[in-house]
């Protein structure tokens, strides 16, 4: 079955199942990897992208249910959003397998509330999972990265 959506900008279709998995249509048909796998069950994060505008866990998304709507990836921040900018400044990632949906979540964050407080922030990226447990610094570059114009 084809499914037309955008992804980044760009229309896009697959001819895929329906209930295929976003993440595996990104990762395996579209060869976006940016995307990470962690728990297939949308309870850490690392699947984390947007569906118009919203954070949504794409290992639970079924590609059926996106047909027609806008995806954007980690890759479709562009590598100058002002989340990457401050997750470079303050040197955020140590593993970094997580950091792609942690900046997918944050950056969903600061597009709905500019200036979020702690418990906002920590609120928001709750269901993002770091095991390297840089959440401090997570914390300070959102709260940079929010300073930014």
């Amino acid at each position: 079955m084809k499914i037309s959506f955008n992804v980044n900008g760009k229309s896009t279709s697959v001819d895929v199942a329906p209930d295929t998995p976003l993440l595996w249509v990104l990762r395996d048909t579209l060869g976006m990897t940016g995307t990470k796998f962690g728990c297939g069950k949308a309870l850490c994060g690392a699947c984390t992208v947007h569906l118009n505008g919203q954070a949504v866990r794409s290992c639970q998304t079924a590609i059926g249910s996106v047909s027609g709507q806008k995806v954007t990836t980690i890759e479709g921040l562009g590598g100058n959003h002002k989340v990457q900018k401050a997750w470079i400044a303050l040197d955020v990632p140590q593993c970094g397998y997580c950091q792609p949906g942690q900046m997918m979540s944050a950056s969903a964050l600061l597009a709905s509330n500019k200036n979020p407080s702690d418990e906002d922030i920590d609120a928001f990226m709750s269901g993002n999972i770091c095991r390297c447990g840089t959440y401090p610094r997570i914390r300070a570059a959102i709260k940079q990265a929010a300073k930014m114009a």
